[in-house]
């Protein structure tokens, strides 16, 4: 079953449960015969606050300059002294995104009754509608739930009905997380909550959003009692439940307090039935735009876990790819709207709160996990849900300035490793890892991207253009010419999170350098992308237009290796991390155009040679975002069999019960199995370019690569509703592994050059047209 996730053992553990979201409010629903926890998230619970950059802490130009002159001179611990001295800053309230509370049924006769030989379960995630549900049958009589997260009424919404005679008595309670909550009434079928994301580890346990919350209840055939702290239901054969949340972040005054009411009201007079067929609709409309079927075999009629055990066995089961490819589509919808407050964090909308009690934090990684929970977001038909993240780099863009004028004396704006809710945009608070100055130019990209896929003009003029043509700004102040080469460079900087021996003749492990890779890749592309826009906006930037274009010129060639691989810096230095999980350097052939297999095959084969090392570590940090980068990097090279393994690797492996992806323990500290949705994400954008390719490629328009990395375990299918770049529709169809018939509706006036092995065809894109081709690609 493609579109559900089924099972038929009940869930103990928040790594068993399902997750249902709405773009701002989520939950993980672990239903258990006996209990209901919904584990209740808020994408703006957050601790911490804002706190402006300290003026005169970094130095400025004139500390920057004093740095690079040690680096110049090859002089590395003199110039990391300098940088921990200037450009390392003080933890302080930096925040974590927290768990609201858990939401608690409990069933005492059930729980009596779980001895009972005559019990079955079954579980279910929907992803066609969007609702979890729970079956059981207890000596014949069936006990049904069902929950899901309404978008069109930000509520969570539940059913639990029965058909025994004498219905059923449930405990409803709600348990806080942090210290800071209470319950502050309880009445007429009604619980209401406050809390506040307050915590010691990433802030001083003061500072925080507060949140307000209301349950409430009604039964068919049954009672409701009030308690102190909790409800109590009797002999009800149907009970709905609605529950509304809300907090204060960026709110003024207090008339949030008033909205979960409002919320609840206006549903009064709504079924539950009205209330899910609302919620289905609006669902729906962004899920049933991608079809997709890769076959199907026996262990499709497996349960969700089971086939999943068994893909350890061999990855036999190209029904299961699907399911994940769709599952990072449900994600996606239910992670963020375009009308979301915050974009998608490390975790998505969900939390297990491992992340939150130790030195990682539930935040805004820069330098992979938040660019890749957006990988699939535009080839996946869901190019409005990428729009939370246009609307953080706007705001992140505005604390930058400070940032970039206090600690580096530029114009413009930058961003570094990670950020929060309040805008952090310093470096971070270790020099090893905090030093990625361009974390922040690295998800604007994603505004480069989103314009190459919907060539909203309007979008590129108003949204796009100037955050990017800040950013620029900055680089343009910010680098300099290194005078042994005459490149322009970055730096000190890091390629995010490696290490490096400087010199051959000692191991002296170094983070900082000047020019890494991936700052060049960054650089070029946003150069290219606002030379570009001045002239398709036709606007009044001629001059620095004329500027970027003097700069690209003077930027560092990609280099090759003694070993034959891609450099990850500037000069051929030794890995002292050959093991690492990060593939920074790679982004130029998987994520840009900038390195391909028929431009400049010379570069795609030292990026090969880049990954082989890598994978050739016996102790290879094995986590779900490096599968990721390692499958993507094989789909652009049209390596079908690595990039699936890869993807199997990844769904069999680095997966929970729920397929929720995590990262292993003794990764970056990490103490045990943290969920990370990066994995399902990025597994997605691997399925979509092993299917579709396509690039920009200036003057000539998109290039659109049909089936480039199909591998032989799908040798029959079809994809309808993926996207290309040029504001493509396309629709996919393939027997014995070779293309039968494409057809492409184009929405934009463009050109594109659709490529199929060895076959070519030059198109004209017009306004609302359609183009329909067979495998030798002649127009049908």
């Amino acid at each position: 079953m493609a579109d559900r996730l089924w099972y038929n053992q009940p869930a103990t553990k928040w790594q068993d449960g399902l997750p249902i979201g709405n773009g701002r409010i989520g939950a993980v629903v672990i239903s258990n015969i006996a209990t209901e926890v919904w584990s209740l998230n808020d994408i703006t619970f957050w601790s911490g606050k804002f706190e402006a950059t300290p003026e005169d802490e970094y130095g400025g130009g004139e500390a920057l300059t004093r740095i690079r002159e040690k680096y110049f001179a090859n002089d590395f611990v003199g110039g990391r002294r300098l940088a921990e001295k200037y450009l390392q800053p003080k933890k302080r309230n930096f925040g974590t995104n927290l768990r609201v509370a858990e939401i608690l049924l409990d069933f005492p006769k059930l729980q009596r009754a779980e001895a009972d030989a005559a019990i079955t379960t079954k579980r279910e995630l929907n992803l066609d509608e969007a609702t979890v549900s729970t079956e059981c049958w207890i000596n014949g009589y069936k006990y049904s739930r069902e929950v899901f997260m309404s978008h069109a009424h930000q509520l969570l919404v539940a059913r639990i009905t029965t058909d025994a005679p004498e219905g059923f008595s449930s405990e409803l309670s709600v348990k806080g997380v942090t210290e800071s909550f209470r319950i502050t009434n309880v009445s007429d079928g009604q619980l209401a909550f406050e809390t506040r994301a307050v915590e010691t580890i990433h802030s001083d346990g003061t500072c925080g959003v507060r949140g307000m919350g209301i349950i409430k209840v009604g039964v068919t055939s049954g009672m409701v009692h009030n308690g102190t702290d909790k409800l109590f239901i009797q002999g009800a054969t149907e009970m709905v439940i609605r529950v509304a949340f809300n907090t204060d972040f960026r709110e003024k005054g207090d008339g949030w307090k008033a909205r979960a009411v409002k919320q609840l009201e206006e549903t009064n007079n709504m079924t539950y039935s009205q209330l899910r067929a609302s919620h289905i609709s609006d669902y729906q409309l962004l899920y049933r735009r991608v079809q997709i079927d890769l076959g199907k075999n026996d262990r499709s009629t497996l349960s969700t876990d089971q086939r999943r055990h068994s893909l350890a066995l061999g990855y036999d089961d190209p029904e299961l790819f699907s399911l994940f490819f769709q599952y990072a589509r449900y994600l996606t919808i239910a992670g963020t709207r375009e009308d979301s407050p915050l974009p998608l964090h490390l975790q998505g909308l969900w939390n297990d709160g491992e992340a939150n009690a130790m030195n990682w934090s539930c935040d805004y990684h820069l330098d992979i996990n938040t660019q890749m929970n957006y990988f699939p977001t535009e080839i996946a038909n869901l190019p409005e849900l990428h729009v939370p993240l246009m609307h953080y780099c706007e705001y992140l863009a505005v604390s930058g300035r400070e940032t970039a004028k206090q600690s580096y004396g530029a114009p413009g704006w930058v961003a570094h490793v990670f950020s929060n809710v309040w805008g952090f945009s310093d470096p971070g608070w270790e020099t090893s890892w905090g030093l990625n100055v361009t974390g922040g130019l690295w998800i604007a990209a994603h505004m480069i991207e989103h314009y190459e896929y919907t060539t909203d003009r309007e979008y590129l003029a108003t949204k796009a253009y100037p955050v990017l043509k800040e950013a620029a700004c900055f680089f343009l102040n910010y680098m300099t010419v290194d005078p042994r080469t005459g490149y322009l460079v970055t730096g000190p900087s890091v390629s995010p999170e490696n290490s490096f021996y400087p010199f051959t003749e000692r191991n002296e492990e170094h983070h900082l350098s000047l020019a890494p890779t991936i700052d060049i890749i960054l650089v070029r592309e946003l150069f290219q992308f606002c030379i570009r826009a001045v002239n398709e906006l036709g606007n009044a930037d001629l001059k620095f237009a004329s500027e970027l274009t003097e700069a690209l010129e003077k930027l560092p060639p990609f280099k090759i290796g003694k070993q034959g691989q891609l450099q990850e810096w500037a000069e051929d230095y030794k890995e002292a991390q050959p093991d690492h999980r990060h593939l920074s350097h790679t982004m130029a052939l998987c994520r840009s155009n900038q390195i391909t297999l028929r431009h400049s095959p010379d570069l795609a084969s030292a990026t090969q040679v880049s990954i082989k090392n890598r994978r050739a570590c016996n102790n290879l940090e094995d986590i779900e975002f490096t599968a990721v980068l390692l499958g993507l990097n094989y789909a652009r090279l049209n390596d079908s069999s690595g990039a699936f393994d890869q993807l199997g690797h990844l769904i069999a492996d680095l997966t929970f019960e729920n397929l929720l992806t995590y990262s292993k323990p003794g990764i970056a500290g990490a103490e045990a199995n943290i969920f990370v949705v990066d994995g399902n994400y990025g597994g997605a954008a691997v399925v979509a370019e092993m299917l579709l390719r396509s690039i920009f490629n200036g003057p000539k328009g998109v290039e659109i690569d049909l089936l480039p990395a199909l591998p032989d375990q799908w040798p029959t299918g079809f994809v309808r509703g993926l996207r290309a770049r040029g504001n493509i529709e396309v629709f996919l169809e393939w027997t014995d592994g070779k293309l039968i018939t494409v057809e492409l509706k184009t929405y934009s006036v463009g050109k594109a050059t659709v490529y199929y092995q060895q076959e070519v065809k030059e198109l004209d894109l017009i306004e609302d047209g359609f183009f329909k081709l067979n495998g030798s690609l002649e127009l049908v």
